[in-house]
């Protein structure tokens, strides 16, 4: 039955596939470079940081470092040509991600922008970049990391849940788009995992994980052909149930979670 065929071509091997990861510099980002070069691909990195892509490469034979700014479309396209005339590129990995909790009482517009162009508006200019080489050679994958925050609207979440919500909705009209040109997409939606972003959090996280833990899950995301890639399931599920309830419930029930 067509439902149950895999939404992507699995991916079961990545010994000589060329593999992007941009925003690699730690956490999610980095254990995914570990483990993907692990595994056997051709690991270009790619973030701000260029001393802690150095010290990637220099532990990970083989592996590329570009170092580049996601909201600056120059620094993005000359790492986009570099890396396509050194390894050519076969998957894409957008790691991005700025977080910085904010409630309404707190507004402040600068932060709400900075959310925006780096979980969001640095995923576009990569696009720009990327979907014209993927499209032309008629295979690839794009992954797109974004966030249980975005599945609903949660305290202290104002400015970092509504991009990653827009970084979901982007990767759902992709796969519709690219689906008949032989391309995949995914979007990893993860919990909460312990990373630089999430250790300012004053509150308890439930099922709190490690980066490597979270990289796992999503190189068995990818072997399985999955669009949605969620995980710690024992969380996400939970959250996923909560998409579905009516404003009446839904909006109560996290004031109660959440006070």
């Amino acid at each position: 039955m067509a439902w149950l065929t895999p939404f992507n071509k699995p991916i079961t091997d990545w010994r000589g596939r060329s593999v992007w990861l941009v925003g690699a510099s730690s956490g999610i980002g980095l254990a995914c470079a570990q483990a993907l070069h692990a595994a056997g691909a051709k690991v270009c990195v790619s973030a701000r940081q260029a001393e802690l892509l150095q010290a990637f490469v220099d532990t990970h034979p083989g592996a590329l470092a570009l170092p580049l700014d996601v909201t600056d479309a120059t620094s993005v396209r000359q790492a986009t040509q570099q890396l396509q005339a050194q390894h050519g590129i076969d998957t894409v990995i957008y790691c991005a991600g700025y977080y910085n909790a904010q409630s309404a009482a707190a507004y402040d517009l600068h932060s709400m922008q900075t959310h925006m162009a780096v979980n969001y508006s640095g995923a576009l200019l990569l696009l720009d970049q990327v979907l014209p080489l993927l499209l032309a050679q008629g295979h690839g994958h794009v992954s797109l990391v974004s966030s249980v925050a975005g599945f609903r609207g949660l305290p202290k979440s104002l400015a970092y849940g509504p991009s990653k919500a827009a970084l979901t909705h982007l990767g759902e009209v992709l796969y519709l788009d690219l689906k008949p040109h032989g391309i995949g997409v995914s979007v990893v939606h993860p919990g909460f995992v312990a990373t630089p972003l999430t250790a300012q959090n004053t509150f308890h996280m439930p099922a709190l994980i490690s980066p490597e833990q979270a990289a796992k899950d999503m190189l068995q995301g990818w072997r399985d052909g999955l669009f949605d890639i969620h995980f710690p399931k024992r969380f996400t599920w939970f959250l996923k149930l909560l998409r579905i309830l009516p404003y009446r419930w839904y909006f109560p029930l996290v004031r109660q979670f959440t006070a």
